[in-house]
């Protein structure tokens, strides 16, 4: 039996962001690829990559006035779902993905601040180096899941440099792996696109 909300009856707003500062990251490589994706499906797609347009390091003081905090903030706040590309480092995501969430997160009603993540279906596209670290972004998509009732997609990538045939270019599996998580990030980003309810608290 075929099921009347897939595919969804119309183009969706994604947001897919860069975090790695690497020159030949291979997580940005996944953000390229699934952003062809989704395009070819028709989707409308704000690609940000912290090398091209970067941010400060959050000191929850004068990081908000730097121009790019609004173009990112913007960028989450308006997207139908997010796709995050992140690299992993001694077990943990990098440094850019935490800077960015807590720039683009806070809330404070004496500056104007309300965090931009509410609810947001969130796709994890993560590069590491060992294979055994493929849960090494848990801990950062359980904050999201708590602190801004973030939907995470359960479907996610985890790719060594084991799974690319050549840079930029996936191996048979990541690349049906990859293929398949966009398909999840859109079939989930099509469901609660249009919910009535929203959080409009945090932890």
């Amino acid at each position: 039996m075929s099921d009347p909300s897939w595919p969804p009856s119309h183009p969706l707003n994604f947001t897919l962001i860069s975090t790695s500062l690497d020159p030949d990251s291979r997580s940005a490589w996944m953000i390229q690829l699934a952003a062809a994706q989704l395009r070819a499906a028709g989707h409308a797609v704000t690609q940000l990559d912290l090398r091209e347009t970067p941010l400060p390091m959050f000191d929850n003081a004068s990081s908000y006035a730097q121009p790019n905090a609004a173009l990112y903030h913007a960028a989450i706040a308006g997207a139908d779902g997010v796709l995050l590309g992140v690299p992993v480092y001694n077990w943990g995501i990098g440094a850019g993905a935490k800077s960015l969430v807590e720039l683009t997160g806070s809330t404070d009603e004496a500056r104007r601040l309300h965090g931009a993540w509410f609810d947001k279906p969130v796709t994890f596209l993560v590069s590491g180096g060992l294979a055994h670290g493929y849960l090494s972004h848990g801990a950062f998509a359980f904050g999201l899941m708590v602190d801004f009732k973030c939907v995470v997609n359960p479907h996610f990538v985890y790719a060594t440099g084991a799974e690319w045939a050549a840079d930029g270019v996936p191996d048979e599996w990541l690349a049906t792996r990859l293929a398949r998580t966009v398909d999840r990030a859109v079939d989930l980003s099509a469901r609660l696109a249009d919910r009535l309810y929203k959080s409009v608290w945090e932890v």
